[in-house]
């Protein structure tokens, strides 16, 4: 009789942790939190199984091609791969590229995915990603060195008001993800630089309540303002993803948002 396979250590490890995690009395609560935390092991197969069959590359989207060969600092790989990762701000980002913006500053850079993506995207411009991780960035050089552009992203930590004043030096475009502390950041009254430069960033009113408004009152005199929902995008699935079932293509897709986090795109009049 033939024995079963072993199982991997991965499966052996969130087994376990799914057994301490429902060992308490039975709650909505436990069980939303195992569900969320199975579904990023299942989000993690899928970005394996996407390197194995397509290489470490991302497949579509605005950076089809670039190498990917590092770990997300934070979130999901796999949507990543799939060049599907905030679908929502995809046409902005051509927009960007076909304006030939000098100088991208890339805040809250993480392992560089925009960064790095963006200085490929635009062979002429400087790209200053920022983070205040350590580890994001290392993952960055990483990621820069793997694609042939670390000569043009330099990688850095915390971004202050005083550092915008080069906005107003070249046509720059500021990309912001810092989990909250954009309304701290973005303040054109203790940092005029911003003024001069169009602006992308995520707000997080989960984390900093009434952040989407109070920056569009902020910049609302001197940018012309649009906000950004959610998106999902599966038209860059390869043909064999078909063969997988709706919840795997989903998962696929997951961003591992807990909430909305809407973006303000604000262009300079």
């Amino acid at each position: 009789m033939r024995q079963p396979a072993q199982p991997s250590k991965l499966t052996a490890a969130v087994t376990e942790t799914v057994r301490a995690m429902l060992a308490g009395p039975p709650s909505a609560q436990a069980l939303n939190k195992t569900l969320r935390y199975l579904a990023k092991w299942r989000a993690e197969l899928m970005a394996r199984t996407l390197e194995a069959r397509c290489g470490p590359t991302v497949i579509a989207g605005p950076f089809k091609g670039m190498s990917y060969q590092v770990q997300a600092s934070e979130g999901t790989r796999a949507a990543r791969l799939l060049g599907a990762y905030e679908a929502s701000l995809h046409s902005v980002i051509e927009g960007i590229i076909a304006k030939a913006p000098d100088l991208i500053v890339d805040i809250g850079s993480a392992e560089g995915y925009y960064a790095v993506g963006m200085a490929l995207r635009l062979p002429q411009a400087r790209v200053l990603a920022r983070d205040a991780s350590d580890v994001a960035q290392g993952l960055c050089r990483a990621l820069a060195l793997a694609n042939g552009v670390e000569a043009r992203v330099e990688v850095g930590g915390l971004f202050d008001h005083a550092d915008f004043a080069l906005c107003a030096e070249k046509r720059t475009v500021v990309i912001c993800d810092i989990e909250g502390a954009e309304l701290a950041l973005l303040d054109p009254a203790r940092a005029p630089g911003l003024l001069h430069a169009d602006i992308l960033v995520e707000c997080h009113p989960g984390l900093s309540s009434g952040v989407t408004q109070t920056l569009s009152h902020r910049f609302g005199a001197t940018h012309t303002i649009t906000e950004i929902g959610r998106k999902l995008d599966d038209s860059g699935f390869p043909a064999w993803m078909e063969e997988l079932s709706d919840l795997d293509r989903l998962i696929a897709l997951w961003e591992w948002r807990q909430g909305p986090t809407p973006w303000l795109w604000m262009e300079t009049k």
